[in-house]
């Protein structure tokens, strides 16, 4: 139903999307999922021209949107969009938001559009509603009305970008439960979302957004459960991660233990396991070999709260833990004592330690 093609989007030079490929099938839910400033809402925009993609190609039902000479006015009325802000025209009410588009547009009578409006605020359950204004309802109640009034277009595809995120959170579950129904009715839609757990539940599947493409896509099960790629695991396990790189064995042990220390605090760790992170950190690098290159990492996943404290280093393999110096033997104690788990393995020609333990 659509198809894109390396759709790129600059702004100067800024380059947003660089190099987008999708094709969306006919009764699918895609949920678009990513960090914030990927270019998800803008790919959303592009879809119907409310940005006008750089370069690249999209087709919406075989009909090729940036080709000269196309309505463009009539290929957009297969697809309603859903913004953050509901954009409910405050003059109005409920019902006449929902009935002006099908009458100055499509050419309805009054009459037929009204009908179809109080069924379709049926539908999002706002029929008692139809006569209010928009500042007499709540947020949820305004985008399920945006939602509505879309419907209103009959249009083939919804694009919905972030339809949630300007709400307060006991509002939320309404709108999404609207969309849900709407899914289960095989209405085509493009989600952007940050919220996980629905998109999970909802989508047929899912793109995962980064670096200004679809950086990985799949089954909701595929992208949630055994994602493939390192930034998809960093973002659906919310890893927060910190890197500091050594290449001298003059380096500044209290300043990297600083770092490490104000890393933990940041994410609000306890003291206990902040004191544990500086004092291995410290034995870790009392038991390396070669100063050349080391390059100390510690990520903590808010899903499981788990901490990772990663040593990659140069030189001869060599595994810390089971070849330390007799001298060493207390400091190898040590950090097994406090960790859960331990790994070494080759990587790239360096040695790479990964030490697992308990954030909270």
């Amino acid at each position: 139903m659509i198809q894109v093609r390396n759709l790129s989007k600059h702004f100067g030079n800024l380059v947003v999307l660089k190099d987008v490929s999708a094709d969306i099938r006919k009764g699918e839910v895609i949920s678009v999922i990513g960090p914030s400033g990927t270019g998800k809402s803008t790919f959303l925009r592009c879809l119907n021209l409310l940005e006008t993609p750089t370069g690249g190609s999209i087709e919406i039902d075989g009909i090729p949107l940036l080709a000269k000479g196309t309505h463009v006015p009539k290929v957009r009325q297969k697809m309603g969009m859903v913004f953050q802000s509901f954009n409910l025209y405050q003059h109005l009410t409920v019902l006449e938001n929902l009935t002006i588009g099908p009458i100055k547009l499509q050419g309805r009578k009054k009459a037929d559009a009204q009908q179809k409006g109080m069924a379709l605020l049926k539908l999002v359950g706002l029929a008692e509603k139809a006569h209010s204004f928009p500042d007499e309802i709540s947020g949820g109640q305004k985008q399920r009305v945006a939602i509505a009034r879309c419907m209103a277009m009959e249009p083939e595809i919804l694009l919905f970008d972030e339809p949630t995120s300007a709400l307060d959170p006991t509002m939320v579950s309404e709108v999404l439960a609207v969309i849900r129904r709407l899914a289960r009715e095989g209405m085509t839609m493009v989600i952007v979302t940050h919220e996980m757990e629905f998109a999970r539940t909802i989508s047929s599947r899912v793109f995962y957004m980064d670096e200004g493409l679809i950086y990985e896509e799949g089954t909701p099960a595929q992208i949630f459960d055994h994602p493939q790629k390192a930034k998809t695991r960093a973002f659906i396990h919310r890893i927060r991660s910190f890197e500091r790189r050594i290449i001298s064995p003059d380096y500044d042990l209290y300043a990297v233990q600083a770092e490490m220390g104000t890393f933990c605090e940041k994410h609000m760790l306890p003291k206990e396991v902040t004191a544990h992170v500086i004092h291995i950190t410290e034995e870790v690098l009392t038991l390396q070999r070669d100063f050349t290159d080391i390059r100390l990492s510690l990520s903590y996943s808010e899903k499981d709260g788990s901490l990772r404290l990663g040593c990659k280093s140069a030189g001869a393999p060599y595994n810390p833990l089971d070849e330390a110096r007799e001298e060493d033997e207390i400091a190898v104690r040590l950090i097994k004592g406090l960790c859960s788990a331990s790994e070494y393995r080759l990587e790239e020609g360096m040695n790479v330690l990964t030490l697992k333990m308990k954030a909270k």
